[in-house]
């Protein structure tokens, strides 16, 4: 048997979804989840069930027969309006034949013939057939004196009545123009986390939210939104390492050197127009000098940019791999988790996630080979250059993510621990409120907790065993954190390095 989902529209009343499930299991189909929380949408269910496709058929043709099926997600509309009745017997009745046949739906009245209006209706509408809605005025503006107050179609104004074509429709705004079939399986994803999540005690409309928060957070902070703050550090004569914390998720790391230019890591892909633009400002701008991209990992605000450049990127297998996987905990022990799952589609979705397609990897390693060449707790998978500095590429032990690298030039002390090791202190009030997004929504951003605290002090140890060294040529190690400032350990506590300045979309222009 396949695995089916679809969404049910159901009256608001006693027997409705007894009535979906006795179709479901006439048919011999396996409901395998349900969800309906009527403080939501008292009219909507989901349902995933095992069938076999045809009769999966047969199940949807008698539901969309009776009108439970959920087939498509129509703009519904709303509208307010003050109307004057006459004050006589049936002049409600009169106007309400209006309101059905246009196939209204009334979410509030307001009459009280004793008050300071006594002849006027305050009436707000939804409309599904927004066509129809010019025919409605068009009449009652030809009985009764009419005066609009508002009129929305973006799902504004909605009221949790119809919560889930609100929903949809604030979900287009940030997913383009989304084919209704697409926009369901969507929505279907997002209430599993929703369900996932209340069973967690977190409130389901809090989850809505907050995913809706992650969209417009991205949209509104890139184009003409779009800032960064950068940190220019000077690593000899001949090489410069810009650090550019974009507005929202990981860092993109740049070196300047004389013959090219070398990016670590590459953002959202959202904002990939607005680095080419600072890229520019910073004299940086020559795209054909970008000869390499290294990626630390495969989450989207680190590598999901990359595929807009020409330039290969150099990652692991596993990094690969879960690109082109749906979920972000692929390979890891919590591989099966619907919260990281959904996470991924949905984030991958609101920033126009664009992994590498040109891609060169680095060679697989065993753990259980004893000869293996290791860093630390970290074994070497590759070396290579940029400029005149050396780098070793380690392979992480997958707590944040499977497949990890970190990057590492001992010899100037600069490290690239991706998001194992971050100075959380160093981050902007807006950065660390749209992190905690995601770890709402997944529970944690590491994949295997007890991993990601074993690799954030085995990259501690490596930091303080490189710094021993480095005092001798009066220097520390230079943390480069995949969110936040370049930072040094003082006194076991990241430190920023040095100050950034910030870069504005608006006055670049």
């Amino acid at each position: 048997m396949e695995q089916f989902s679809f969404i049910a529209s159901m009256p608001d009343e006693p027997g409705a979804l007894h009535r979906a499930a006795e179709i479901i299991t006439r048919y011999k189909g396996n409901i395998n989840r349900i969800q309906y929380d009527r403080r939501i949408d008292r009219n909507i269910v989901f349902f995933e069930v095992a069938a076999a496709s045809e009769v999966y058929e047969k199940i949807r043709e008698e539901l969309e027969r009776i009108g439970y099926l959920q087939t498509s997600l129509h703009p519904v509309a709303f509208l307010k309006f003050n109307v004057y009745l006459p004050n006589c017997p049936g002049a409600l009745f009169d106007f309400l034949n209006h309101t059905t046949s246009s196939g209204a739906n009334i979410t509030f009245l307001d009459f009280d013939d004793r008050g300071h209006h006594p002849e006027r209706l305050v009436v707000s509408l939804n409309i599904e057939n927004t066509d129809l809605i010019d025919s409605l005025l068009n009449r009652l503006k030809s009985k009764y004196r009419l005066e609009i107050v508002e009129y929305d179609t973006t799902g504004e104004k909605l009221d949790d009545t119809v919560f889930y074509l609100r929903l949809a429709q604030k979900l287009r705004y940030y997913l383009g123009n989304a084919e209704d079939d697409f926009l369901m399986k969507f929505l279907h994803d997002i209430n599993h986390i929703a369900q996932e999540l209340s069973n967690l005690k977190k409130d389901p409309v809090e989850v809505f939210e907050n995913i809706l928060k992650v969209g417009e957070t991205l949209r509104r902070t890139s184009g003409e939104g779009f800032y960064a703050d950068v940190q220019r550090v000077r690593i000899n004569k001949e090489i410069e390492l810009f650090c550019f914390q974009l507005p929202c998720g990981g860092n993109i790391y740049l070196f300047d050197t004389p013959g090219e230019k070398v990016m670590i890591d590459a953002g959202y892909g959202i904002y990939q127009p607005d680095v080419v633009n600072m890229l520019q400002h910073y004299g940086l701008g020559d795209l054909s000098l970008l000869k390499r991209i290294y990626i630390t990992h495969a989450d989207a605000d680190h590598c999901g940019a990359a595929g807009f450049f020409s330039a290969p990127s150099y990652l692991n297998r596993e990094t690969l791999k879960i690109t082109q996987e749906t979920s972000r905990a692929y390979g890891s022990s919590n591989q099966g988790c619907i919260l990281e799952e959904v996470y991924t589609k949905m984030i991958n979705l609101f920033s126009r996630f664009t992994p590498p397609s040109n891609v060169i990897l680095f060679p697989e390693i065993s753990y259980q080979d004893k000869e293996i060449e290791k860093r630390g707790a970290f074994p070497v998978v590759s070396r290579f250059t940029i400029g005149d500095l050396e780098f070793e590429a380690l392979q992480g032990l997958g707590g944040h993510m499977y497949g990890e690298i970190f990057y590492l030039c001992p010899e100037e002390g600069l490290l690239f621990p991706q998001d194992a090791v971050i100075n959380f202190r160093s981050l902007s009030p807006e950065r660390t409120e749209y992190n905690v997004l995601a770890d709402y929504l997944m529970t944690s951003v590491n994949v295997d907790s007890s991993l990601a605290k074993e690799e954030r002090n085995a990259l501690l140890s490596l930091i303080q065993e490189l710094d021993s060294e480095l005092v001798k040529k009066g220097r520390k190690c230079l943390v480069c954190c995949g969110h936040g400032s370049i930072s040094v350990l003082e006194n076991g506590k990241l430190v920023e390095h040095s100050s950034s300045e910030r870069y504005f979309a608006r006055k670049a222009l």
